[in-house]
């Protein structure tokens, strides 16, 4: 059986750790597995390496800032390997590029274009296990590419694809994928199998693990994910195409709520209620690199709308800056208005396909709670609500006890 298996930081944080995951990676061996390792930086390193970024200069070119992020999955990988050898397991650590991840050029969070895997496919047929440092791999103009934050989960499935891995499997600091962020809510149960689908939903509206391009990449080439402890070894969550038809009877409607504080939301008052606005407006926005979610239009009084939308809230400044300095006079908007204390909350379930009454319960327990819907989108599978950031939480716990995900 052939396994991808990657490490997250936490995961090989220090040396104790590291001596831990090559124990796990021999019993594997000895079970008669070929083990694939894809290794994230340890710990903190890579805030670290940022950090030391922004204190030395002001101007941080893409292609340096790849070169500086990419060195710590690189320490990392070379660690590993030399505890697996060291405990008699042959390894071999290799970079992005050795391992045949070809990119585009766009620096800081580049796109994998062709995975040629020949070094790696040689290591597993002389029976060495391939160390693979995560989120990383070289530009057609040579140069060292960074996949951008998470890019070590999206490494280990792509890998897992090329190879024809039997099972990806992402070790992190959870034992599986919750119902809720366990911090929030105590009672968050942690899921045994989920749909690609729902994974997808909920990576998109603030669950941090795994990575939304990872899932994205397992869901469309049909990679079997587990994502599990690597402090526990305890069996974790499944990723499947859809669900058994004979557990469908126990199966809740609702599989999760999610939140998400890292959004703002903008404004725009007093715009022209014509064709062609809001194609001017949003096309703008995207021509620099705003990446918009949620859209809500007003209802027209007197030829005249307002348009809210929200965007990450690191690039609220940019946003904003934008905006008022002639985008919002070229669409005839009066001005704008910005709030960064938002949060969205979203229930995600692929049972509300097929049962009515899930949006009715969520607005009336928020009600009841007198926490008020700013915003509102929803998907086949998804509902989300932008309220106040400081009920975010609160909103989070009774719709998980509305929706009986306590149990």
């Amino acid at each position: 059986m052939r396994v991808v298996q990657k490490f997250g930081g936490t995961s090989v944080a220090d040396p104790d750790r590291i001596r831990t995951v090559a124990d796990h990676v021999a019993r594997c061996k000895r079970r008669g597995q070929d083990v694939v390792l894809v290794i994230s930086a340890m710990g903190k390193e890579t805030d670290e390496l940022l950090r030391m970024a922004h204190e030395v200069a002001k101007d941080r070119p893409g292609r340096e800032m790849d070169m500086l992020i990419t060195a710590g999955e690189r320490k990392a990988c070379a660690l590993v390997a030399m505890a697996l050898s060291d405990i008699g397991v042959p390894a071999q650590s290799f970079t992005g590029s050795q391992a045949g991840f070809n990119t585009d050029t766009n620096h800081e969070n580049a796109k994998i274009l062709e995975i040629t895997p020949v070094r790696i496919e040689a290591a597993l047929d002389q029976g060495i296990v391939p160390v693979v440092a995560g989120s990383q791999g070289v530009s057609s103009e040579r140069d060292v590419t960074f996949l951008g934050r998470g890019g070590s989960d999206t490494t280990a499935v792509a890998l897992a694809q090329v190879l024809n891995a039997e099972m990806c499997e992402l070790y992190t600091d959870v034992s599986g994928v919750f119902s809720a962020d366990p911090r929030v809510v105590d009672s968050a149960q942690k899921m045994a199998e989920i749909t690609f689908d729902e994974l997808l939903e909920m990576t998109a509206t603030g669950c941090p693990k795994p990575a939304m391009r990872s899932v994205e990449v397992a869901h469309n080439y049909g990679v079997p994910l587990h994502i599990r402890s690597a402090f526990t070894w305890e069996s974790g969550t499944f990723v499947v195409r859809e669900y058994a038809e004979e557990n469908a009877v126990e199966r809740p409607i609702i599989r999760a709520v999610t939140h998400d504080l890292s959004e703002s939301k903008v404004t725009v008052v007093d715009v022209p209620d014509k064709p062609g606005v809001s194609a001017q407006l949003f096309r703008a926005l995207a021509d620099h690199s705003v990446n918009v979610d949620m859209i809500v239009q007003n209802v027209s009084e007197q030829g005249r709308t307002d348009i809210s939308f929200t965007v990450p809230t690191e690039d609220v400044t940019r946003t904003t800056t934008f905006l008022e300095g002639g985008l919002l006079a070229q669409i005839g908007a009066e001005r704008m208005t910005a709030d960064e204390a938002i949060g969205r909350v979203s229930v995600v379930g692929a049972g509300m396909k097929s049962n009515p009454g899930v949006a009715a319960t969520m607005f009336e327990t928020l009600a009841a709670n007198d926490i008020n819907i700013e915003m509102i989108s929803t998907s086949a599978i998804r509902i989300s609500c932008v309220v106040a950031a400081g009920r975010a939480e609160e909103a989070v716990q009774i719709l998980h006890s509305a929706f009986g995900l306590d149990d």
